[in-house]
């Protein structure tokens, strides 16, 4: 009965974007900084800003992470450091662009070899929740690389 009230709660995010000019705009959302976004130069957008595309895998590499978080968190599992690099391919598939594949290659140390297996089930387990990479139709992969901190 307690995890009923969780299951039916519901979030609404909310995201405000407005033309400044040629291919460019201003990404905003309350009480957030604005960010400046484009269509990609592929698309004879602009150079140097936020795509959405990269918003996209960004998306993607920052639920991974944050979920990983809760379950590092939740277990009382201490670690030294995550960091991630993600990239989605975006094809032509049938007549239109899709991503493919969005690959997130967390980077998470831990103290001791001991911790290994650990480390592997949470980002596992991160995996399967993310709630992002659950949301799209993208196949998403996550990559971990996980090593001690010591040299």
């Amino acid at each position: 009965m307690g995890n009923s009230k969780r299951i039916n709660r519901r979030f609404i995010y909310r995201t405000e974007v407005s033309w400044t000019e040629e291919k460019k705009g201003i990404l905003c959302s309350p009480g957030k900084p604005s960010i400046e976004v484009a269509t990609p130069p592929e698309f004879k957008g602009h150079e140097g800003m936020w795509t959405p595309e990269e918003l996209f895998v960004a998306s993607v590499n920052i639920c991974i992470k944050t979920t990983f978080l809760h379950y590092a968190r939740k277990s009382d599992f201490k670690f030294l450091s995550y960091e991630s690099g993600a990239e989605g391919i975006l094809e032509n598939t049938g007549g239109q662009f899709m991503f493919s594949l969005i690959k997130v290659r967390p980077r998470i140390k831990v103290g001791s070899e001991s911790q290994i297996e650990k480390a592997k089930e949470l980002i596992e387990l991160s995996e399967k929740n993310c709630l992002i990479s659950n949301s799209i139709k993208s196949k998403v992969e996550v990559e971990p690389e996980i090593s001690t901190g010591e040299k």
